[in-house]
């Protein structure tokens, strides 16, 4: 299934980008929730549009640096959704806190909820030249997690092989957000850059990966702006995921 990540076009209003996701022949859309989009975080509008424009909600990407409640909030929308997996992004290194939740809470909360919430690979990004940015951010954690969304940018921006990365990690694998990195510029356009995402592609489907494919990148990269330039991104992009994936 390859999904369009809201935050691709999060420029415009979640019913253009359910529109665009549609007219490009898209399965799904994943919402990144918002704290400061009221849209996103309406599960009823949502579900509207989804029914409108017959397209699924295969994810929802809770806020970054989230709190315990932020997380229950985005659970209980998926519920409503019928969406089969949350996606976390690591928090703070400093938030102590929301780290001992999530390390606590979330196998309760999957068990009590019936639902798949994964923790995102993140990129490198250092405290004072030498502590991570993020907490919950290396192999080891996001084994322990249970279940990842694995950004393919991300990879490169901890400089980790992206096929090594994923083979560390495959069988807990249940959601991907799919990139590449051009011109040193993370979430650039699937089909244009230096990581090796056919070979990736090919290794999702030779393990039989029955999650979503979801296409997140930075706005500038679709053309937002230009609504016949983006649909043609977006086609293009799909057609490259099938031909690796499919």
């Amino acid at each position: 299934m390859i999904a369009l990540h809201s935050s691709s076009l999060h420029k415009y209003g979640l019913n253009r980008i359910f529109e665009f996701a549609k007219e490009a022949g898209y399965d799904g859309i994943e919402i990144e929730v918002s704290k400061t989009n009221f849209d996103t975080q309406n599960a009823e509008y949502i579900k509207k549009l989804s029914e409108e424009y017959k397209l699924p909600v295969v994810a929802l990407h809770a806020p970054e640096n989230g709190t315990e409640k932020s997380v229950e909030h985005v659970v209980d929308m998926a519920i409503y959704l019928k969406c089969p997996i949350v996606v976390i992004t690591p928090p703070k290194l400093t938030d102590f806190k929301f780290t001992r939740w999530l390390k606590k809470e979330i196998p309760t909360l999957r068990k009590k909820k019936h639902i798949n919430i994964a923790l995102t690979n993140t990129g490198g990004k250092t405290l004072l030249g030498f502590l991570p940015e993020r907490a919950l951010n290396n192999v080891s954690d996001l084994k322990k997690f249970g279940l990842v969304a694995l950004d393919t940018s991300m990879t490169a921006s901890k400089k980790e092989d992206l096929i090594r990365f994923y083979e560390h990690l495959k069988k807990l694998v249940g959601h991907v957000h799919l990139s590449n990195v051009r011109k040193r510029k993370d979430y650039s356009l699937p089909n244009e850059g230096v990581l090796p995402l056919e070979s990736f592609l090919k290794k999702l489907k030779d393990n039989k990966y029955d999650g979503a494919i979801s296409v997140r990148v930075r706005p500038t990269e679709l053309s937002a702006g230009d609504d016949d330039k983006v649909i043609k991104a977006l086609k293009k992009v799909k057609d490259f995921i099938e031909d690796y994936f499919k």
